[in-house]
């Protein structure tokens, strides 16, 4: 079996964290320049960081994510109501993140598919070891990365509300 391009899985520096992303999001509708936002929010402490290197972190994960969206889509993360912002803000991570892309298609759909609204670790654990060999990259992580990834993920899917993980 070929070997894919190796995930990206520095999603972990945010969850969704809608609040943020519109804070982001508002920064570059207001500047129209991806890297004023950058500036702006950073300057100004805009995502309420403890430290700089939090602030820097998360300011890039979200911005990368929200970059993969359409004018329009920025607009309705921005205005929209909760459910239909947070809609968006799903997409963003699902077009940025090839893992998150290929968990949810994979496992997200075959659970909505089954009518099994609860996502056990069995699910999850699966998913990666059938990955594993094309994707060599998540069987070389740590243990505590390995668990940063379940949590994040996890916490966006409860963020979401697709499911209830178990």
């Amino acid at each position: 079996m070929p070997v894919r391009p190796p995930y990206n899985l520095g999603f972990t520096a945010t969850s969704l964290r809608l609040e943020l992303a519109r804070v982001v999001a508002e920064a570059r509708a207001a500047t129209g320049d991806w890297e004023a936002a950058r500036e702006h929010v950073l300057t100004h402490n805009a995502l309420q960081a403890g430290s700089a290197s939090s602030a820097i972190r998360m300011e890039r994960e979200l911005r990368q994510r929200l970059r993969t969206l359409t004018d329009e889509q920025l607009r309705l993360l921005i205005s929209a109501p909760a459910d239909s912002a947070m809609a968006m803000a799903w997409l963003s991570v699902c077009k940025y993140s090839t893992f998150i892309f290929d968990f949810a298609a994979e496992v997200l759909r075959a659970k909505l598919d089954l009518l099994d609204p609860v996502l056990r670790p069995s699910d999850y654990e699966a998913f990666v070891t059938a990955r594993g060999p094309e994707h060599p990259e998540l069987g070389e992580l740590s243990p505590s990365t390995q668990t940063k990834i379940r949590t994040v993920l996890m916490t966006m899917l409860r963020e979401v509300t697709i499911l209830v993980p178990d």
